[in-house]
């Protein structure tokens, strides 16, 4: 049996505490390598370009107490996972699941990855209760509406919102 190489994909726009979580859980429990996959995904209109994304995902496993950054790698992506994964040499597809809504869209897409390759296993990870509503997206709305965003994101995150949009600053105090 040879290494497990994971593969997370994701938007990340910006990464949250519930990202942090799939990524720690999984970097170091479920695979030997896990590679963060940074989405370009413009049909989403990013608030965070690629690469400011990509380096706040790495800023954040930079700092984990946890020795994530000998584990884990953060590459952008873009194009189909699949080619991705088989290309990094991925054998996991890394999914998180925050509530059952979550589960229909994930259930679809894990069976057309396995159409696509069957020696790519998809495992879902259940997001930690603390981190199950979190979205980037809520983080954005209540971000850019004023609101404290500093219970679901690191402190980084909350600094790279801010310089992105000065007008939320005063809403975004610890």
């Amino acid at each position: 049996m040879g290494q497990r190489i994971g593969l997370y994909p994701g938007t990340f726009d910006p990464v949250t505490n519930g990202h942090m979580d799939i990524i720690t859980r999984a970097g170091l429990h479920v695979v030997d390598r896990l590679v963060v996959a940074v989405a370009i995904n413009v049909g989403k209109g990013p608030m965070f370009s690629l690469e400011e994304r990509v380096d706040l995902v790495r800023q954040e496993i930079a700092h984990s107490d946890r020795g994530l950054a000998d584990r884990v790698e953060v590459l952008p992506f873009e194009g189909l996972l699949m080619h991705f994964a088989e290309k990094i040499g991925a054998n996991v597809i890394i999914r998180g699941l925050r509530a059952v809504s979550d589960f229909e869209y994930e259930f679809q897409m894990a069976g057309m990855n396995a159409r696509l390759n069957r020696e790519i296993e998809t495992v879902f990870l259940m997001a930690s209760e603390r981190q199950q509503f979190i979205s980037s997206r809520f983080v954005k709305e209540i971000g850019v509406l004023g609101g404290d965003v500093s219970h679901f994101v690191s402190p980084r995150v909350v600094t790279a919102l801010a310089s992105k949009y000065p007008e939320i600053r005063a809403g975004m105090a610890g």
